[in-house]
């Protein structure tokens, strides 16, 4: 089973941490998955991936202007609907617009008629609402939690397909 994670990196965090949630998804038996930058998804691969994770930056209390030009123009294309979906978001303080930027993309998921996952309260500690998010000044502490998710999405992904 195939799954992608996307994100949109410009310093190099959100990048380190979908290969956490990369490491946390291989952790599961039968898993594929690979991260992409939004320059560089492997098209074929997203496409045939039943779970995508999409992460960003957050700019201006919400997503970067890029995860929104890549939504808009390269999301339909890889047959979206009805794959499981979640997100994540790295930024530069608490209270930022994380928690913001994650449910804007979605939103945007559920346009596209994709299934939002992201755990909640039902797998226990640690809680993930919405999807995991990082600050950058203090990233290694976020790793594991960013590992948790990737192996709560396999499972979830496993589940359904």
């Amino acid at each position: 089973m195939k799954i992608s994670v996307v994100y949109h990196s410009e310093t190099g965090n959100t990048a380190k941490m979908a290969d956490c949630i990369v490491q946390g998804l291989l952790s599961v038996e039968g898993i594929e998955a690979k991260a992409f930058s939004l320059d560089n998804v492997d098209k074929d691969f997203a496409k045939a991936s039943q779970a995508l994770i999409l992460g960003t930056p957050v700019y201006g209390g919400s997503f970067s202007g890029k995860i929104k030009m890549w939504m808009e123009t390269e999301l339909g294309g890889l047959q979206a609907g009805g794959k499981l979906a979640g997100a994540f978001a790295t930024a530069n303080f608490i209270h930022g617009g994380a928690d913001v930027a994650i449910q804007a993309i979605l939103a945007h998921f559920m346009v596209h008629g994709m299934l939002i996952y992201s755990s909640g309260v039902a797998k226990g500690q640690p809680f993930i609402h919405f999807g995991p998010v990082a600050i950058g000044s203090d990233l290694p502490s976020f790793e594991e939690l960013f590992k948790i998710y990737g192996q709560r999405m396999a499972e979830k992904a496993k589940e359904l397909f």
